[in-house]
């Protein structure tokens, strides 16, 4: 039942070249950074993120996209990496974007164990009625494109069809676990990452606070150690290198 790994280099020693990670996280906000950057250092290449952004430059994903070892991104928000758009714009990677609301759903139903559902956010919409650009084409045409969703009217509105979505592996940081795999979120941190580890079907947690089983009351317990395998605890530098994304202050 002891699920901590003596390093992240060791807990992510076997994510294979084309594996499919969920990876949590909001801008900067519970990146799983430690584990990000022993990836990096392992080398695994052709990966497949589904994250509510691909980190900024130079930091989170941001770190594996520019080393071009992310093949396909599932998510719904771009802005603030140039070398995100400047990849899918020039076709050398390709993006599904989601709306976040049904990313967050699609990932917690892959969780669930819930195969599919129909949600009314979408429709009318180049999302349900398909034609986004997934790849472009190195002369900027449309490489892939995405399908056409099933619709179908529920009490008169009508609704897409969406799947769920499960990982080979899954990658979040949390503010305290313990040796069981049980793990609580900070506040704005918590965002992606509980659907994040749930719905990987390894799912790997660097940890501010390391606890001994017992000590973290059942009813504080957001991700039950059920859905998580390894476990890293962060030094307290590593911990305590957070990030502000847009840093305003009164002149």
């Amino acid at each position: 039942m002891n699920k901590v790994s003596a390093s992240a280099v060791e807990a992510v020693a076997d994510i294979p070249d084309d594996a499919s990670l969920a990876v949590g996280g909001f801008g900067l906000s519970g990146v799983p950074e430690i584990l990000i950057r022993a990836l990096y250092e392992q080398g695994a290449t052709g990966l497949e993120v589904v994250s509510n952004n691909c980190g900024v430059d130079g930091r989170g994903l941001g770190v594996l996209l520019a080393a071009g070892r992310i093949a396909r991104v599932t998510g719904s928000y771009v802005g603030e990496n140039k070398e995100f758009a400047r990849q899918y714009l020039s076709g050398e990677l390709e993006v599904e974007l989601v709306p976040q609301g049904t990313l967050a759903e699609r990932l917690r139903a892959g969780g669930a164990g819930i195969p599919a559902f129909y949600t009314p956010a979408g429709v009318g919409t180049q999302v349900a009625k398909g034609g986004l650009p997934w790849r472009y084409a190195p002369d900027g045409s449309v490489a892939v494109a995405s399908p056409p969703k099933e619709t179908r009217d529920f009490h008169g509105r009508p609704h897409v069809l969406e799947h769920g979505i499960t990982t080979d592996y899954a990658l979040v940081r949390a503010w305290r676990g313990d040796h069981h795999g049980n793990l609580v979120f900070r506040r704005a941190a918590a965002n992606f990452n509980p659907l994040a580890a749930m719905a990987g079907r390894i799912a790997i947690a660097e940890v501010e606070e390391l606890l001994e089983p017992g000590e973290l009351r059942a009813d504080e317990i957001h991700v039950p150690g059920i859905f998580v395998q390894r476990m890293v605890r962060l030094s307290p530098d590593q911990a305590a290198d957070k990030q502000i994304e847009k840093r305003t202050v009164r002149a």
